[in-house]
């Protein structure tokens, strides 16, 4: 009798009832797991060098995770091929929680419009939140003798191609945030693409250049010295950051947003609960006083957003800029 309990239907049904326990277990990891994270050493990728905007988001969400949640969480920044080298690092990463990263719109939905080959699709990538955005300011060298929008365009529209602007490389959000104004209003300008915003700053300031759309932590210290003439900001509203500066929109100019916003990305298998526990941390993290102000700091307006509506975001920045790209025949390989 016993050896048939054994070898029989009994021993069917405690393999089967194992079987079961083990699935629950597995089905109910992904929140245990959560519930714990961080387990250890948090690893931060940023794909831009230290000093980026990119970078001090990280790092003021970063330091703040570490405090609260009593875990190393350290910033290792992987700049290279436009943003996409760390980007790719990410979605390579395990999805286990210890590897997050911040991007933005180039690598995270922009760059699949630019590039025929990425090293990695965005959708190897698990939106967690936007932090934060940064408006983008649209300037004009004193020189110009204009201080509104409508004064720029009006300026422009009577010059076709005798003013130029620069941009922090083709392809880039500043590239296409003028390419946009130039299709709304009529004007045409010169594109002189540039490494980055510091040399098209600068060509700016020597006179090389005339106008640009460039992140506001790159041009307000050169416009509250006079160096430079702010006009508008490529905002859907003003922004809290710079109430003072008017939108395109408000000169009659639509539909040019190209604020720049940085988000967390883990990688896509990483378990749902997982995710949102991330979020629900770096959220919390975002509602402090003090963080928004170190960001404000930095004119840049904390967002902190869902998962869904980060992804819905990546999505409307496609096709926002879709039309541009392909009217201006854009590529980048």
């Amino acid at each position: 009798m016993i050896k048939w309990l054994r070898g029989g239907r009994w021993s069917g049904l405690i393999a089967a009832q194992r079987r079961v326990a083990l699935l629950i277990v597995a089905a109910a990891a992904p929140g245990v797991f959560a519930q714990e994270w961080p387990t250890g050493t948090v690893r931060v990728v940023v794909p831009y060098g230290p000093g980026s905007t990119p970078d001090i988001v990280a790092r003021v969400v970063s330091d703040r995770l570490s405090a609260k949640l009593g875990k190393p969480f350290f910033v290792d920044n992987k700049p290279g091929a436009g943003g996409m080298l760390g980007t790719d690092a990410v979605a390579k990463a395990a999805p286990d929680g210890q590897t997050i990263g911040i991007s933005i719109a180039g690598p995270l939905a922009v760059n699949t419009l630019l590039y025929r080959k990425m090293p990695y699709d965005p959708a190897d990538l698990a939106p967690v939140t936007i932090a934060a955005t940064q408006a983008s300011v649209v300037v004009a060298s004193p020189s110009l003798n204009v201080g509104t929008a409508s004064e720029l365009v009006t300026l422009l529209k009577a010059n076709p191609g005798k003013y130029n602007y620069s941009s922090m490389g083709a392809g880039s959000i500043s590239h296409l945030a003028m390419e946009a104004l130039a299709a709304r209003s009529g004007a045409q300008m010169v594109h002189v693409p540039y490494a980055g915003s510091g040399p098209a700053v600068a060509a700016l300031l020597a006179g090389d250049t005339h106008v640009a759309a460039l992140p506001a932590a790159a041009v307000m210290s050169h416009i509250k010295a006079g160096k430079l003439k702010a006009i508008a900001v490529a905002t859907e509203k003003r922004s809290p950051a710079l109430p003072e500066l008017p939108t395109l929109r408000e000169a009659g100019i639509e539909n040019v947003f190209a604020d720049a916003w940085m988000g967390f990305v883990m990688p896509a298998r990483t378990p749902d609960a997982l995710v949102a526990r991330v979020y629900d941390e770096i959220s919390k993290v975002l509602a402090e006083p003090e963080v928004r102000e170190k960001l404000r700091a930095q004119y840049m307006d904390v967002v902190a957003n869902t998962p869904a509506e980060f992804r819905a975001a990546m999505k409307a920045d496609v096709e926002r800029w879709k039309p541009v790209i392909e009217k201006n025949s854009i590529k980048l390989d």
